[in-house]
Order: structure tokens, then sequence, then C-alpha cells
């Protein structure tokens, strides 16, 4: 009994122990640096801390015009407001409730409230998540190149296989949404959404790091995050609490060459903005759970 429901939940229990040895190296690595850090947020202004955030926010809404796209290409009349209503709680649920696929559930649950084909709605999110993986995937390189950069030219030969193998993700992907594959312009304009989201978060996050006292230029910043996306869908902790932080510090001071302190600011202090930004979505996140425990009976 215990066996199958230990192979039943070792997912589950793999999580928590990730985000336990996660939480506890990120720890680990602020009090070894807790002077420092404590000198680096000295330097940032408030000027600084309130641009991020706008940018942070800014992105959000961003991430609320991309499904918008899709989901009205896709058939659904479903209106602004209901669509930034939609995707803040499901931001929320990603933030503060222990599931690392809760604020798409939360999303379906949502626009499935309001009427609408249950089949569409789902490949609107999964068509959703794809478009921002391929504006990641277009940013990659710039973060790769920083990780081989004695490779000479077989480092420029792996980037260019990595492109190409990033124009047949593409394709695959393109093929496999046929709602959306007869309105090519609605998934280009979804994509235009997530590239501009995309430039707010790093934005935020060059801000966050010049305003500590590093010195990174934008593209660094742009490559080494977009890779920090890709290491973060790991299923190694919940939500990614701590490993993205962990990974984003190693990567920062490792590769970017910033201080260790700085870069383990700029991994909390974002995480801080992105709940932050997130917090609309706790008005409306109540009733969507009471609709989704009265499925469950």
């Amino acid at each position: 009994m215990m066996i199958a429901w230990l192979k039943k939940n070792r997912g589950m229990l793999l999580r928590i122990g990730g985000s336990a040895l996660s939480g506890i190296l990120l720890t680990w690595l602020i009090a070894s640096n807790w002077n420092n850090i404590l000198t680096a947020l000295q330097e940032i202004s408030v000027t600084d801390l309130f641009l991020a955030f706008g940018l942070i926010l800014c992105s959000r809404l961003l991430t609320v015009a991309r499904w918008y796209i899709l989901l009205r290409s896709g058939g659904i009349p479903v209106s602004f407001k209901n669509a930034v209503s939609l995707t803040f709680t499901g931001l929320f649920a990603n933030n503060f409730l222990p599931t690392t696929v809760g604020g798409d559930v939360v999303r379906l649950a949502g626009i499935m409230q309001l009427g609408y084909d249950r089949a569409v709605c789902l490949a609107s999110l999964a068509a959703d998540r794809l478009v921002n993986m391929v504006g990641m995937s277009l940013a990659a390189p710039l973060g790769l190149v920083q990780l081989f950069p004695a490779a000479g030219a077989a480092s420029a030969l792996s980037v260019t296989g990595l492109v190409e193998k990033g124009f047949e993700f593409i394709r695959n992907t393109l093929a496999s949404l046929t709602i959306w594959v007869k309105k090519p312009s609605a998934l280009l304009v979804s994509l235009g959404f997530a590239l501009a989201q995309m430039l707010c978060m790093f934005t935020a996050n060059y801000v966050l790091i010049h305003g500590l006292g590093g010195q990174m230029p934008m593209w660094r910043v742009i490559g080494l995050f977009s890779l920090n996306y890709f290491l973060g869908l790991a299923p190694i902790s919940i939500n990614g609490y701590g490993w993205q932080e962990l990974t984003i510090s190693f990567l920062l001071s490792q590769f970017g060459g910033i201080n260790v302190s700085i870069s383990a600011a700029v991994a909390v202090i974002h995480r801080l903005l992105m709940m932050t930004a997130s917090l609309p979505g706790a008005f409306t996140l109540p009733g969507i759970l009471a609709s989704l425990k009265k499925d469950e009976r």
C-alpha cells in the first residue's frame, strides 16, 4: 500500500525534496553573503525599484494580451477585462499555490466558468505556453554564447545547430496548433506580445542589476535570463522556488561577471516583485477554486 502510494506520488515527493534542498542552499547563499547583500541593497534607489516593478507589471499585461489574441482568434469571444482577471488569477496561483501547473488549471477553470468550449480553451493555453517558449528560444543563443566563450568555431557551429533546432521546434509547434495554423497573423501578433513581454522583464532585471551596483550589457542579461527560463522548467521544486533563484544567481555570478551578493539580491528582489505584481489575482481566485472543488464532487 505504502509502496504504491510512493510510486504514485514520487514526482510530488521529489519536488518537495527539491524545494527543501533548494531553499536550504538559497538560505545558505544569502546568509553567507548577508553583509555584502545589505551593502548592495543600500545602493538601489526607490526610483529603480518602482521602475523595475512597473516594467514587470507591464510584462504581465502583455502576457494578458498574448493569451487574449489566441483566445479571440480561436473563436472565444472573451472580453479583455475577463482575460486580465483570469491571467492575474493564474499568475497569483503560480506564485502562491503549491503546484507547478496551478496557474493554467485556474485559467482553464475560470474561462470555462464563462461557458466557452473546453477543447479550444485548453488548446489556447497550450498555444500560449508554446508561443512564450518560442520567444525565449529566440533569445537563448545569446546565453549559450556566454557559456562557451572559448569554444571558437565549434561554439559557432553549436549555436548554429541550436538555431536550426529552434526553427524546427517552431515548425513542429505550428503544425500541432491546428486552430491557429490557418491564422498565422494571430500567432505572429501573439509572438510579438511575447517578445515585448520578455523585453520588459529583461529590462526590469537590467535595472535591478545596475541599481544594485552591478555592470552588465543588456544582451548578456537577455541571454542569461532566457537560459534561466528553460532551467526553471525542470520539475525540481514547487513553483521553482529556490531553484530558479539559485540558477540565476549562479549564471549571473559565473557567466555575467557580477558579484555573487548582487546576483543573489537580484534573484530575491525579482521574485518578490513578481509576487507583488500577481496580487490582484487574489480577488478572483477564491471563486475559481470553489468551482474546482464543486467539479471534483
